[in-house]
């Protein structure tokens, strides 16, 4: 009996050893690149609100001061906020990369290296349509990171993240890789890397390491419910990145090619009824006038084949390949039209720059009838609007109230309400006040390249 129990710990034990041998070990890893990862934190100063002050000198209890707290009109104040994110060295000298939106409208950047040196950061350029944001320190000689290969990144491949979830500095996380090149709402020239890998408030910005140590992506987003980690994470490839931290390093700004127009996916339904032998390509629904496609004789119901000789497999490859054409570069574009495949030459032109990225003069927006909106905004300079080809608008910085969450978002353009031209915060104003308590308005907005109304429910708490 003895020697059957003790057959059967040895089993134990040598099946327990396999299975270890088996698992990865991150050790190694966390200890060679771990000093690279840092904590970002940003300090923002808001528009907010406080009630009229007691009068001096009423005693404790009395009624009048009772009448002040309760009735007295709020008063405007500055209040500040904070927010925390991560990043990762990519130069010795000083160069962090993380996402554009733990960065956006900071007033103070601090950086903190994992030995607890402090640096305050500038911004060298940020791009949200990408979601890259490139930071400086001054400071020499620091750790960096090695950049990997995405395009080797094999699903069901162990990656690890280093961030700071909820301010927990330096916490580390793995998973696989779930998919490659997903496309995410509103996201057109990102083909995100999915994982498994917990990641969640603070983890923005954050590298994503392979099995060699090297960074294949930045942690940018998660897929959730209940505003935390529910097992879908998403990354920026490390080469997007690094090709938008380049542009934002030699001029502050990235340069997209377009061709002015407007796709959809081609469906097994759609191919049969075009004669397509398979479900391929971006079927164009909308042409611009006067653009590079409808100058090179492109027409809506075409369907796209293949852009400067890249197959286009499915319809969200061709925003990522039209972007990052060089303006001004002559391609030739392969078409299926009425049951035959033709080919055009056309002249990409320059993506007027995203209005959103540029930082505007702050506005105080905290008024009473901005308020009914839930939002906070911001007027556009007038470069902004002149690169955006519109007369006026404002843009969103905050979105507040409960009526309007998961209708607007910051980022969005206000060109219209209720069909009247908005282009200042003191008009918008104008306009609310005229409007009775508990109507909808309908706002025309504008989102990246996308104009639409949206209803909305003015908040009269």
């Amino acid at each position: 009996m003895l020697k059957k129990i003790f057959a059967f710990v040895l089993f134990g034990l040598f099946a327990q050893s396999l299975a270890a041998k088996d698992l990865p070990d991150f050790t190694t890893l966390v200890e060679k690149q771990g000093a690279a990862v840092v904590n970002v934190s940003t300090t923002q100063m808001v528009q907010g609100v406080q009630g009229v002050p007691p009068i001096p000198g009423l005693p404790e209890g009395d009624p009048l001061a009772e009448l002040f707290r309760r009735f007295g009109s709020p008063m405007p104040r500055e209040q500040e906020t904070h927010s925390l994110g991560s990043g990762f060295i990519i130069s010795a000298d000083g160069y962090i990369l993380t996402n554009a939106h733990v960065v956006d409208a900071a007033d103070k950047i601090t950086v903190r290296l994992t030995d607890q040196r402090e640096f305050k950061a500038r911004v060298i350029g940020a791009d949200r349509r990408t979601d890259v944001a490139l930071l400086k320190i001054e400071a020499t000689g620091l750790p960096k990171v090695t950049q990997g290969d995405p395009a080797i990144l094999r699903v069901g491949e162990w990656v690890l993240a280093i961030g700071s979830p909820f301010g927990f500095d330096s916490s580390v996380t793995a998973g696989i890789v779930s998919g490659k090149g997903r496309s995410l709402q509103q996201e057109n020239f990102v083909p995100f890397i999915q994982t498994d890998v917990a990641i969640n408030p603070g983890n923005s910005g954050g590298p994503l390491f392979n099995m060699k140590g090297e960074v294949v992506g930045i942690n940018s987003q998660i897929y959730s419910r209940s505003g935390g980690y529910m097992g879908l994470s998403f990354a920026i490839p490390i080469d997007v990145a690094m090709e938008v931290a380049n542009q934002l390093r030699a001029s502050g700004k990235v340069t997209r090619g377009r061709i002015g127009v407007v796709i959809q996916e081609v469906t097994q339904e759609l191919a049969e009824s075009f004669g397509l032998h398979k479900i391929s390509g971006a079927l164009i629904s909308a042409v611009e006038k006067g653009g590079p496609a409808d100058k090179a004789g492109i027409q809506a119901s075409d369907v796209i084949l293949k852009f400067d000789g890249k197959v286009v497999d499915v319809s969200r490859d061709l925003p990522r390949m039209v972007a990052g054409t060089q303006p001004g570069s002559k391609v030739a574009v392969q078409l299926w039209r009425k049951g035959a495949t033709k080919e055009v030459n056309l002249t990409v032109a320059e993506m007027p720059g995203d209005g959103r990225t540029v930082r505007a003069a702050k506005v105080d927006s905290s008024g009473e009838q901005v308020a009914r909106l839930g939002i906070a905004v911001v007027e556009l300079t007038e470069e902004q609007t002149k690169q955006l080809e519109i007369e006026g608008g404002l843009l969103i910085e905050e979105v507040r109230g409960g009526n309007v969450r998961g209708e607007l978002q910051r980022g969005d353009i206000i060109l219209d309400l209720n069909n009247t031209p908005i282009v200042s915060v003191e008009q918008l104003n104008s306009v609310l006040k005229a409007i009775p308590k508990a109507r909808n308005v309908a706002l025309r907005v504008r989102r990246g390249e996308a104009i639409s109304y949206i209803a909305i429910k003015l908040d009269e708490k």
